[in-house]
């Protein structure tokens, strides 16, 4: 079987960031842009609990839903299965450097959220209880201002070896 695009990305030096990860044609010729929102380093800091990745999908995922401009181009927001940061699916041919006011914004809110986490009950959800604001919250602040406030070049494209 041929490996896929993602598992060609080395993970030794990829750093915190955003990153496009694929861009698909779909049949009637609109394009998707697939991006890597990698909260944390591969293989080299603890990956984030899944407890603070379903809250940040809760929050997200509402936040960008509901975004006054994006809201008819988000496609999906979710975890990645290795618990180092999110994809995000957008409607159009789009670059890292387009979206980065977006993530500024999302992480504010999640960082900032208080209250009661949308869609976090057993109606709604199919674990509910896997939620932790707190921590779901200093993810998003360290994120915020480590990363996003100060971004550069290396965490807004792929590394090249």
């Amino acid at each position: 079987m041929e490996k896929i695009a993602s598992f060609t990305i080395n993970h030794l030096t990829l750093k915190r960031g955003i990153f496009v990860s694929r861009k698909d044609r779909l049949p009637n010729g609109d394009i998707v842009t697939t991006f890597d929102i990698r909260m944390k380093e591969p293989n080299r800091e603890p990956a984030a609990h899944q407890d603070a990745l379903h809250t940040i999908e809760h929050l997200a995922a509402t936040f960008l839903r509901n975004h006054p401009i994006w809201k008819n181009r988000v496609i999906y927001w979710g975890p990645m299965g290795c618990c180092t940061g999110n994809y995000l699916l957008l409607e159009g041919d789009l670059e890292s450097k387009d979206i980065v006011e977006l993530m500024k914004e999302t992480f504010t809110f999640i960082s900032e959220f208080e209250g009661d986490i949308p869609g976090a009950n057993a109606h709604d959800c199919g674990n509910y209880t896997l939620n932790n604001l707190p921590m779901a919250r200093w993810e998003a602040s360290r994120f915020l201002n480590e990363v996003l406030n100060c971004i550069g070049e290396e965490n807004l494209n792929y590394p090249n070896d």
